[in-house]
């Protein structure tokens, strides 16, 4: 009843060359994988040059951020160049938080963001609900899915692959696109390659961001693997670096630890991490404690032994960590002392050890050696056969 409103007008958008990318995926069906030699879901992706339409197509697997980074470092080493901009939908490998208003802000993703800080292109997100801001690619993954896909269900991804580089060189590129009504691939060779941004001199490093919570053991849990983090950070949630080799943890924007990424073992732990009068309770080896304790001196370390092995079945393992850690609290002459006298009197127990030194036994001597008991039959002692029934 109203009529035609200003907002439902089409405003058509000329783009320059080199300017604007959109870029996409699009759900092709299943394939079969080689390597599993299993059904799979398979998505194309789409990157389209806003002037040319000139189009880049991969076929993948996920949709993951590792992939979205490299599809677009392929696209780019392919065209031999940069757009000044692209348009990707809201998908999490670019977009966490969408902007659902034009005072609203997006939130990209760390990884995404990092990637166009290093090509030097700026990121534009589609506003939800509205693909025909990326028409563009939009039309392009209809037609890749409605011309090429056709009739390839279940085909090896290997063919799809091979066949899919040839389409795209010999009949997408080559057709007569119906809005510039020019052939994409002769637009792009003669107008807009020279136009793109130039490629970094180095390579990408792939570098992903994610975000972690730091557990309760002061460690984060990343790809099945531990990696500790400063203590007073429990129960916050940090930011995660990681490349091939590895993986630098931030709070606050600021760096609070640095792990190889692979290693022996499930975790990687820093003793700093860790409070400073608990960090080494970590450690399970008999060996470890019993090196610890010889760094005391002789009659420490044979007095940790002598711990380790008073009770032939309870391990002892606590007691001895509870010793070695309060006897390095004392001057090493004391603490020689103490582990002397408790040996004296078989106390192999941390209480008694503690009493040793709370009440400065260890600086009194010792008693005399106890004489040795007679071997001769006492006097009136009676024989053993009296005993015998």
């Amino acid at each position: 009843d109203l009529g035609v409103q200003p907002s439902e007008v089409a405003i058509p958008v000329e783009t320059a060359p080199g300017e604007v990318a959109q870029v996409d995926f699009g759900y092709v069906g299943k394939l079969l994988d080689p390597t599993t030699m299993t059904l799979r879901k398979a998505w194309c992706f789409v990157m389209v040059l806003g002037f040319s339409r000139h189009m880049v197509v991969r076929l993948v697997f996920d949709q993951r951020i590792e992939t979205w980074l490299a599809l677009h470092v392929e696209a780019f080493a392919e065209l031999g160049g940069v757009p000044r901009t692209v348009v990707p939908d809201n998908l999490k490998a670019a977009v966490i938080r969408a902007a659902f208003c034009i005072d609203d802000q997006s939130e990209l993703n760390r990884s995404y963001r990092e990637f166009a800080r290093y090509y030097n292109f700026k990121i534009d997100p589609t506003p939800p609900y509205d693909p025909g801001k990326k028409g563009k690619v939009e039309a392009g993954v209809k037609y890749v899915k409605g011309n090429f896909f056709v009739g390839r269900q279940e085909a090896d991804v290997d063919d799809v692959r091979r066949d899919l580089r040839r389409w795209v060189s010999e009949i997408a590129g080559t057709r007569k696109h119906g809005t510039p009504h020019q052939q994409p691939l002769e637009q792009f060779a003669t107008i807009e390659r020279a136009a793109l941004l130039p490629l970094p001199p180095t390579a990408w490093q792939p570098a992903l961001w994610r975000r972690a919570r730091v557990h309760a053991d002061a460690h984060i849990a990343l790809d099945r693997r531990l990696y500790s983090v400063p203590w007073k950070l429990i129960g916050q949630r940090v930011w995660v670096k990681t490349t091939a080799a590895t993986l630098v943890i931030y709070a606050n924007d600021e760096r609070v630890a640095t792990h190889d990424r692979r290693g022996p073992g499930l975790r990687s732990t820093l003793d700093s991490h860790l409070p400073t009068q608990r960090a080494d309770l970590r450690h399970r080896s008999r060996t470890f404690w019993e090196q610890r304790a010889d760094a005391m001196g002789e009659d420490v370390g044979r007095y940790v032994r002598a711990v380790f092995d008073s009770d032939d079945a309870l391990s002892q393992l606590r007691a001895v960590q509870a010793i070695v850690t309060h006897l390095e609290a004392f001057p090493v002459e004391r603490a020689r002392a103490a582990c002397r006298r408790a040996e004296y009197f078989a106390s192999y127990g941390y209480g008694a050890l503690k009493n040793i030194l709370r009440r400065a036994l260890d600086l009194e001597p010792l008693p005399p050696p106890m004489s040795t008991p007679p071997t001769t039959t006492p006097r009136f002692a009676r024989p053993a056969s009296h005993w015998r029934h």
